[in-house]
């Protein structure tokens, strides 16, 4: 996870499941915050440590004893100890002494998801480097881990103790260059359902800003959903469509903050209703509306449209 709340929200969910998988943060925590939620803070969540300061701060916060994973830069240039900069890392790991225990080394890849890019076996030689002299330095770690979902699929060498699965838990491929590695499933789809349905005359125009304008008589349905969901405002523009009875249909204007409007395609203009089901992400009928293809229109990656679906979305596990 990204954050203390996102790691007391997973903490608190695997307690009610009676699972003891541990909870790692992959930034640097504020300090602030970590004191304040010291004591909401399960033994099972682990705190990336990235700088001298991050380990004396994480040390000085309230609350029990932390298993800590320290992050190495190996090219990434994010954050992380620079090869120079592990030797004062593990001295401030050593005045932390039983406050913070070193369970984990780390670090993270800038092209996994381009296979035929040496620089990411440029970063494991890096890493193993750092490794070799944090062992060295008499510093071991029970859990060495870099690869993420694209590390996962494309460079095995990288699997080492663990991985960070990510996208490819939603059953998406990290990069269109990896999808035929392994065959993987969505595991999600994102729905919504038709408000409205009229017809728009030549020469009218729809939504905000008049940009998209009827060259023909258009039946149009707005559909609940909008850039407040998490659906970018210039989806229209960029070409991206939805499912409706099967059925590819543009979405024409520009997203609002609730409701987007598409076009219908002329086999169900005289078919559809309000409650009609309305298919963003995944499958109806004969036809599949992936989050890749949605983000090659967009121009941006998967991992955004996923992650831009906002929290007032429900989520049903089915």
């Amino acid at each position: 996870v990204a954050t203390i709340r996102e790691a007391l929200e997973v903490a608190e969910t695997a307690d009610s499941v009676g699972s003891d998988a541990p909870v790692l943060i992959l930034a640097e925590a504020d300090p602030g915050l970590v004191a304040s939620a010291s004591g909401r803070c399960s033994s099972r969540v682990r705190f990336t440590v990235a700088s001298v300061s991050g380990i004396r701060a994480l040390a000085a916060a309230g609350g029990p004893a932390r298993s800590v994973h320290l992050k190495v830069d190996t090219g990434m240039h994010r954050m992380g100890a620079l090869p120079g900069e592990l030797g004062a890392m593990v001295e401030a790991l050593r005045e932390a002494g039983p406050r913070l225990r070193l369970e984990g080394v780390w670090t993270h890849f800038a092209v996994a998801d381009e296979p035929d890019d040496p620089f990411t076996a440029e970063q494991l030689r890096r890493f193993d480097a750092a490794i070799a002299q944090l062992g060295a330095s008499g510093v071991s770690a029970d859990v060495v881990h870099a690869a993420n979902s694209a590390g996962l699929l494309a460079h095995p060498d990288a699997r080492r103790d663990m991985v960070r699965a990510g996208i490819s838990i939603y059953g998406v491929p990290p990069s269109p260059a990896l999808k035929g590695i392994v065959e993987l499933e969505p595991a999600l789809e994102l729905v919504s359902r038709v408000t409205a349905v009229r017809t728009v005359a030549p020469g009218e125009t729809v939504s905000y800003g008049r940009h998209w304008r009827a060259g023909e008589p258009t039946r149009v349905a707005t559909v609940a959903i909008g850039y407040a969901d998490g659906i970018r405002r210039d989806s229209g523009s960029a070409g991206v469509e939805v499912l409706v009875r099967g059925r590819r249909c543009p979405i024409v204007g520009t997203v609002t903050m609730d409701q987007l409007m598409v076009a219908l395609a002329p086999a169900i203009v005289d078919e559809v209703v309000p409650g009609d089901e309305v298919v963003l992400i995944g499958r109806q009928g004969t036809e599949e509306m992936t989050s890749t293809e949605i983000a090659a229109r967009l121009g941006t990656i998967a991992y955004e449209v996923l992650t831009s679906i906002s929290a007032r979305v429900p989520r049903v596990v089915v």
